[in-house]
C-alpha cells in the first residue's frame, strides 16, 4: 500500500520546531499499517528536517546556536545574498541537516524512541509557511 499525502505548515520563527503531531494529523492513516515506513520531505531550499530530542527546548536552541555559529551570515564571500544575509547561510544550513527523514511504522504508530521527535528546522528569518510530501509505504 501506497499513500502520499502533502501538508502546509504555518509560519514558525527561526529555529527548530517541532511538528511531530502535525505529521501524525497530517497522513492520518496510519492505524492499518502494520509494518512499513514513513518519508518526510520539505519542499524548500531554506529550511530542513531532523529527528532528535523532543522534551527539553534547550535542545533545539542550542541547535540554533550551533548552526548559527557553524555557518555565520555576512561573510564576504558568500555572493547569494538577494535576499538578506540570512539567504546562503540557510541553503548551507538546509543542505547539512537534508531535506528529508523517514520513520519505521509499528503496528499503526511512527515507531520513534520514547525522546525522539520530528524538528522543523527554519534557517531564515522570514520564511513562511513550509510544504512538507508525507509518504507512507507498508502493508
Amino acid at each position: 500500500m501506497w499513500i502520499q499525502k502533502e501538508i502546509n505548515l504555518k509560519p514558525r520563527s527561526r529555529g527548530f520546531h517541532l511538528i511531530t503531531e502535525e505529521i501524525e494529523r497530517g497522513i492520518g492513516h496510519l492505524g492499518h499499517i502494520q509494518t512499513g515506513l514513513l518519508s518526510v520531505f520539505i519542499k524548500h531550499t531554506s529550511a530542513s528536517l531532523t529527528i532528535n530530542e523532543n522534551a527539553d527546548p534547550t535542545v533545539r536552541a542550542d541547535f540554533e546556536s550551533f548552526f548559527n555559529r557553524v555557518v555565520p551570515e555576512d561573510e564576504p564571500y558568500y555572493q547569494h545574498t538577494f535576499e538578506g544575509s540570512d539567504d546562503l547561510p540557510a541553503h548551507l544550513k538546509s543542505s547539512i541537516l537534508g531535506p528529508s527523514v523517514q520513520i519505521p511504522i509499528t503496528d499503526g504508530r511512527l515507531n520513534m524512541g520514547t525522546w525522539q521527535g520530528i524538528y522543523l528546522c527554519e534557517h531564515r528569518d522570514h520564511g513562511g509557511s513550509r510544504r512538507l510530501v508525507m509518504t507512507v509505504h507498508g502493508e
